[in-house]
């Protein structure tokens, strides 16, 4: 066990015992679990890595009651069945007796999920990192795929890699989680994501996470990924009601209140989406999306000193996405201040020659500063890319001088490539 875990409290996996109130939570999300199966899953974790016989088992999960083996089994099996996937750790051992086995690599996993949980670049290349040296220490555990694969996930869907080389790096790995564990709510739920972000196949996408919702009704990212499918489709009103759904779930969740800014000025609804990026600030200060979309807000109202605030601090946050400067320049160029956000133009261009910068966004500077046809050019580019800001470009009211273009007419029947 970490030396950071309290006492009082168990944690294995993505599991945390907490002693003092007999509850188990997985990812923070509460599992029901019968109390005498409570007690027998905690005499199995304090002696992980060791054998638990009948005796001992009568002795520290039942006071020393004498209940039959088959109750014992039944009992265990009932841990087995709570823990889902995770029930492969535990396993029993004719004339020794029951083992909990946590893999060698659950320390590498949860260093990984740590980098990951920082949402930068350089975070989730640490994590990914942790979960290839995992992987190659246990092939058989899944959870190292499944680390693997959600880096690169998000990897591509906030830009900071190239999309193609993230999704395909995401299949291969989503594919090994899945060929070990099956196709958990959770992997359903990264599946439906990448067919939304990366292939922009709607009706898919949504269908895989309803199912995944109907799996695991309490895991809060598959209302929010639901959420950004109806805002793609148009479906403003459904995206709002399923975001609130998200809010029931998980109010705490980092990524929620940057997700209710986003949706909000889709809708056009900026003196909202500003009081949702206050509240954003409050509580995740240090989440660059939020501050990004808050600064979307600002600028929409007028309040562009605000706004580049908020985008300079978002670069400060994530210096790793170059599509932060972008709108910081393109704010700039809308303000006014052409020779600054020219600059920029220039930094972001001599970028591109060694790292990602997604066109989408240039394709908003390029416009702000006046530059048509280079602004087509960038479009025509995010389509080539497969920048995973795409989905968005039908409602997104950044994109309005652009959108009816004629010159755009054929990229929108370009389907997604893989």
């Amino acid at each position: 066990m970490a030396a950071s875990v309290p006492v009082e409290q168990l944690a294995f996996g993505p599991f945390c015992l907490d002693r003092a109130t007999a509850r188990i939570f997985r990812n923070g999300v509460e599992v029901e679990l019968r109390f005498q199966a409570f007690r027998a899953l905690t005499v199995l974790l304090q002696n992980s890595g060791r054998p638990v016989d009948y005796e001992q088992m009568i002795r520290e999960a039942w006071d020393g009651v004498y209940v039959s083996r088959h109750t014992v089994a039944v009992t265990v099996g009932e841990v087995k069945k709570t823990l889902g996937e995770y029930g492969a750790w535990i396993n029993c051992r004719p004339g020794l007796g029951y083992f909990l086995e946590v893999p060698k690599g659950d320390d590498l996993i949860r260093k990984g999920g740590h980098f990951m949980s920082h949402r930068t670049r350089e975070g989730l290349e640490r994590a990914v990192g942790c979960f290839q040296q995992a992987a190659g220490d246990d092939p058989t555990d899944f959870r190292a795929f499944e680390g693997l694969s959600r880096s690169y996930l998000t990897l591509g869907t906030c830009g900071m890699r190239p999309p193609r080389e993230m999704y395909a790096a995401f299949l291969e790995a989503h594919q090994q989680a899945v060929a070990l564990a099956g196709l958990t709510p959770e992997l359903r739920s990264d599946r439906g994501y990448g067919l939304h972000m990366f292939e922009r196949r709607e009706a898919e996408a949504e269908a895989e996470l309803l199912h995944a919702q109907q799996e695991q009704p309490g895991l809060a990212t598959i209302y929010l990924r639901l959420t950004m499918v109806y805002a793609a489709l148009g479906r403003l009103d459904e995206a709002l009601s399923v975001l609130d759904q998200a809010y029931s779930a998980d109010a705490l969740l980092p990524v929620l209140p940057a997700t209710e800014i986003c949706i909000r000025c889709l809708r056009r609804e900026y003196e909202r989406a500003v009081d949702a990026g206050k509240r954003a600030l409050e509580l995740h200060p240090y989440v660059q999306l939020g501050r990004a979309f808050y600064a979307q807000a600002l600028e929409s109202l007028g309040r562009v000193d605000e706004a580049l605030v908020q985008y300079r601090n978002a670069c400060v946050i994530c210096p790793g996405l170059p599509w932060l400067r972008a709108l910081e320049a393109a704010c700039l160029a809308k303000s006014g201040q052409r020779l600054e956000a020219t600059g920029i133009l220039g930094e972001l261009d001599e970028m591109r020659a060694t790292d990602y910068v997604d066109a989408y966004y240039m394709a908003l500077l390029r416009e702000a500063l006046g530059d048509r046809e280079g602004a087509l050019g960038e479009v025509a580019r995010a389509f080539a890319e497969n920048s995973t800001a795409l989905p968005i470009l039908k409602v997104d009211p950044r994109m309005d001088t652009l959108r009816t273009d004629p010159c755009l007419s054929g990229l929108w029947k370009l389907p997604a490539i893989a």
